[in-house]
């Protein structure tokens, strides 16, 4: 009876001990990142840190969301807290300098994929060559460079309404003469009509700036900056694997989420974006102050609401050395260390009651 007892109040110390972190492990942090589009391999970075595990290895549950048809502002979403992550353009300073608090983790992007799309022999190569042409409209969050491109050159176009008609159709039956365009999708559907095309982006005429932004609001970073370190650490993890490993992330891509995109179109979307994301001395996601300050210069942003927003705006990741350990493999450490000197002392007990 004795023995039973002992081994009884083992156990319970067992329970007692580990039950929050057996809590822990059943119970991840469960977060929303917002896309700024729908699924495609723009976004496998963080796919691939869901699906390989590294969300969850820090303790995390991520449900990424794709844009719903046009509505493409994640801004708007991640401050109202619908998603605590959410990926833009470098339109996200204009938001800051408004006053609204969202703070920009990582530039997957060093150079803008929005381009303008004009006809192979067309006489459109520069900014101010677009004075008069035909255009389709845009939208003022989503395309800020390509319209402040030609804002700065007092450049006015003409905007064409084009009623329901998809812009690429318009543009090669010849009713536009130009359409901005993201430079892995209507590139591809081009060449695979065997179509030619020119593109005039931005980043040719001086205009150069970051493109995909993962962002987080300041509301959610004070209050849990933990998760916004596990989920900044595990994002960049994933990245670096999806581009060092483009055949397994695109395949992985396809088979989760882009399941109605070839994995021919897949590849071309990678082979287009890789470059803008994997710069020679540049870290992955870097940011800097002067450049978004440069940034400000060619949006023609006012000074004073950088001397009064601008600070906080770029997050500070927090810098870990030596052995990266996941909290999973801290807690097993954890368990090891209490729960065998424990099981020893049971054991002992047992035997001297005998």
């Amino acid at each position: 009876m004795k023995q039973r007892m002992e081994w009884k109040k083992g156990l319970l110390s067992l329970f007692l001990l580990f039950g929050p972190f057996f809590s822990v492990m059943a119970s991840p942090t469960k977060v929303t990142l917002q896309l700024k589009w729908r699924h495609q391999f723009q976004f496998a970075g963080y796919y691939v840190a869901k699906e390989l595990g590294y969300y969850r290895d820090l303790g995390l549950e991520v449900d990424i969301v794709e844009a719903v048809g046009n509505d493409t502002d994640s801004v708007a979403k991640v401050l109202d807290n619908h998603a605590q992550f959410g990926i833009s353009h470098s339109g996200l300073l204009k938001h800051r300098l408004q006053g609204q608090p969202v703070v920009a983790m990582a530039a997957l992007m060093q150079s803008s994929p929005y381009c303008w799309l004009v006809k192979k022999h067309s006489p459109i190569f520069a900014p101010q060559d677009f004075d008069s042409k035909k255009i389709s409209s845009l939208s003022a969050s989503e395309n800020a460079e390509l319209i402040t491109m030609l804002a700065n050159e007092g450049i006015q176009p003409e905007v064409v309404d084009i009623g329901a008609q998809e812009p690429l159709a318009a543009w090669i039956e010849g009713r536009l003469d130009a359409i901005q365009v993201y430079i892995t999708n209507e590139p591809y559907t081009l060449a695979q009509q065997g179509i030619d095309y020119r593109l005039v982006c931005p980043k040719q005429h001086g205009f150069n700036v970051y493109g995909d932004v993962l962002f987080t609001s300041q509301t959610f970073l004070d209050a849990q900056p933990e998760v916004v370190a596990r989920f900044y650490q595990a994002s960049m993890r994933g990245w670096r694997y999806a581009l060092l490993n483009l055949q397994h992330s695109i395949a992985l891509t396809k088979r989760h989420y882009a399941v109605d995109k070839s994995l021919q179109e897949l590849a071309f979307e990678a082979d287009q974006l890789k470059p803008l994301m994997m710069r020679t001395g540049s870290t992955l996601g870097a940011m800097s102050d002067a450049r978004w300050r440069l940034i400000a210069e060619l949006y023609a942003l006012d000074d004073k609401p950088m001397q009064e927003h601008f600070r906080g705006f770029m997050y500070q990741p927090i810098q870990q050395s030596g052995m990266r350990l996941s909290w999973m493999f801290i807690l097993a450490i954890a368990i090891i260390l209490v729960a065998v000197p424990t099981y020893v002392r049971l054991v002992v007990q047992a035997r001297k009651s005998k």
